[in-house]
Order: C-alpha cells, then structure tokens, then sequence
C-alpha cells in the first residue's frame, strides 16, 4: 500500500516513542512483538479512511498507533491464553519471556491506548475504542467458553470473529470517519466496510489453517484443532460429512488429539468445506466492497476495493 507508506512510517515513529517505559521489560518485550511482523491492517484501515474521506491532521497517527496497541495487547493475551508457541514464523512473546511477562505487558499496551486516546480529546473516539476494546474482550471469553464445543453453529462462529477479530477492524474505519467529520450514514458505511472486511479476513485464516505450508503461515497447521476451536471449515465438513466422519471431527475438536489431523484435513478436504467457507468469505468481502462504494471516488477508495477483493485470493 504505497499510496500511505510515509503514513505508516509516522505511525512507526509514535509508536516507538510511546513504547517507552522505565521498566525495561516492557519494552523489551513490547519491541519483540511489534517488531514481530503482521500486516498492520488496522492502522493502515484507519489511515485509508482518513484519506478517503480528505482527514490530514496528525491525530490520524496517534489513533492508529492505538489500533495497532490494542490489537498487540489481545495478541499477546491471545497466546497465553491458546498456549501458543508460534506466530508469524517466530516464537510467541510467552514462549520467549513467559506467561506473566506476556500478561503484564499486554496490559500496559492497553493502558498506554488509553493514555494516547485521551490525546485526541475526542470523546466520540473514545466511546467506540472504549466499546470495541470491550467487545473484543467479550469475544475472547465466548470463544473460550466455546473450546471443545463441536456443537458450534456458523451464527455462533461467526458471533464470535465479529466480536474478537472484525471488532477492531470496525472501530479503526469508524475512528477515521469520525476524525473525517462524517456524517453518520458515511460513518456508518466506514464502519460496516470494516467489520465486513475484519470478518472475511478472519474466515479466510481459518481455511488457511487446513491448506497453508506451516513455514508459510507461520503457525503450525492444525493448532485451532489442537486448541479445540471450532472454525467454519470443520462446521461446513461436519454438516456435508456422513456419519462416520461428523463423529471423527467431533472426536477431534473435543478431545484436541493431534494424531486425527492428518484424517480432520482429508474429510475437510474431500466434503468441499473449504470452497463453503471461502464462499462465506466471499460475501463478506463483497459486502465490504458495497460498503466501500459509498466513499468518495479518489485513489484511497480504491486501495480499500483493492483491500477487500485481495482477500478473496489470499493465500497466506
């Protein structure tokens, strides 16, 4: 995304400065994981918005180095709570500094959020990331208390990724609106290209789980399976599976037994689950691609269309 590269350059500027802290811990492990990688979505969502929509004032910085905190912080509680080893083809801030190290610095990225929306003196802002970041924390608690539960529908799963992951996309699109001075039906429309875009990019993750190379992914194939997580390319298998193979991945997801996967990726495989959830995906993409059609037409629009019709070829 050439057309903000100098603006997420700013961004990486403010957050450096805020990453500051006189307990060296904090940075140290705060750098360790946002220098990790990741594709900075959030930000550049926000930063996209605010171009499209004409925003040039330098709050725009400050307000997407807080999405990009606020997602860092659930990444990290995220892992201790999945006991997760990898991510992005590096070892997890837990697995390099501990569970309590990675709990404790996730929660001062998400102070220091709050500190920096402050800044924008916005109490609008500050509302819709309050309640996302609210939202997002709901979501976590939903999917856990889902771990193991092969009785999970497709409006239960999809419950809980709007809630979780396409939460926080939503806020950093409504915020660049509102930094905007939309008006509500053009912030509505910013608001619904995000959480339209956050949702298909997470069932797009999902099927990558049983298609992608682990070097390419960078997690370990098969680890929603491992943690119990019921995704919609093993809730598609299940409804298009006979009988013998519904009661294998039921099997799988409420015990977490590693030696099912090879079998668990088969029958998702073979019962087409994968072109359901891509399809699922498809919607939401295109539903984001409506959503954008309201903005107005100029180059920033268009990176967003860019945005949402990319997912749809997503490999990795």
């Amino acid at each position: 995304m050439a057309i903000i590269a100098q603006d997420m350059r700013e961004v990486d500027q403010v957050i450096a400065q805020r990453l500051d802290s006189g307990v060296p811990l904090v940075g140290q492990v705060s750098h360790y994981i946002i220098s990790a990688g990741g594709k900075r979505l959030r930000p550049a969502l926000l930063l996209l918005m605010c171009g499209a929509l004409g925003f040039k004032g330098v709050q725009r910085f400050n307000l997407a180095a807080v999405v990009e905190f606020i997602h860092t912080a659930t990444l990290l509680h995220d892992d201790v709570v999945d006991d997760s080893a990898m991510r992005r083809g590096n070892a997890t801030a837990n697995e390099t500094f501990g569970n309590p190290a990675s709990v404790l610095v996730g929660d001062f990225l998400y102070s220091r959020a709050f500190q920096m929306m402050v800044d924008a003196q916005n109490m609008r802002i500050m509302e819709v990331l309050a309640d996302a970041t609210n939202i997002i924390a709901e979501g976590e608690v939903m999917q856990l208390m889902n771990m193991h539960n092969a009785a999970l529908d497709e409006a239960g799963y999809l419950q809980v990724i709007r809630s979780k992951t396409a939460k926080l996309f939503e806020a950093s699109a409504r915020v660049g609106a509102i930094l905007a001075g939309a008006n509500p039906q053009m912030e509505s429309a910013c608001a619904e290209y995000g959480q339209a875009l956050g949702t298909a990019f997470q069932v797009i993750d999902d099927v990558l789980d049983y298609t992608g190379d682990t070097a390419v992914m960078g997690k370990n194939l098969g680890d929603d399976l491992r943690e119990g997580k019921t995704t919609l390319p093993l809730i598609a298998a299940m409804q298009r599976g006979n009988a013998a193979e519904r009661e294998l991945i039921q099997t799988a997801i409420e015990t977490g037994r590693l030696d099912l996967i090879d079998q668990v990726v088969s029958i998702v495989s073979a019962t087409g689950a994968l072109a359901v959830a891509r399809e699922a995906a498809a919607s939401e993409a295109h539903r984001a691609i409506a959503a954008a059609g309201q903005l107005p037409s100029n180059e920033y629009t268009e990176c967003l269309l860019q945005l949402a019709t990319q997912l749809l070829e997503r490999q990795s």
